[in-house]
């Protein structure tokens, strides 16, 4: 696992708003721009099963690690990702870059992906 150092914070937290909106745009770009980008109508689960999510990342063709990025908290789908290595859950909210660039493939839904884009198309 990797690091962050309580200066590593401080740096960014004191970046101006436009070069983290940049960055974050940069890093939303490279995902589209290699392929790893898979939107979705939508990601949920009647009940919890890593099963169930197994099978969906299967269908998606999906090996490595990902990151799944939803609108709003949703327990079935969270609960569901948990037990697999590689796979983290995120909500629109919590998003950052150093997430989007960790992880190999970028899963999100329309809605969330509607969400993003209203914060950063400004």
């Amino acid at each position: 696992p990797s690091v962050v150092d309580s200066a590593s914070i401080h740096i960014w937290s004191e970046m101006n708003k436009k070069v983290r909106k940049l960055a974050m745009c940069s890093a939303l770009s490279s995902k589209v721009a290699d392929g790893n980008m898979i939107v979705l109508d939508q990601v949920g689960f009647e009940k919890p099963s890593t099963k169930a999510m197994v099978k969906m990342l299967n269908a998606l063709k999906v090996d490595g690690k990902a990151l799944v990025v939803l609108p709003e908290g949703n327990a079935e789908v969270e609960l569901s990702a948990r037990n697999i290595p590689g796979i983290k859950t995120t909500v629109t909210g919590t998003l950052n870059v150093y997430d989007i660039m960790k992880y190999d493939r970028f899963i999100i839904t329309k809605d969330a992906a509607i969400k993003v884009q209203e914060v950063y198309a400004k």
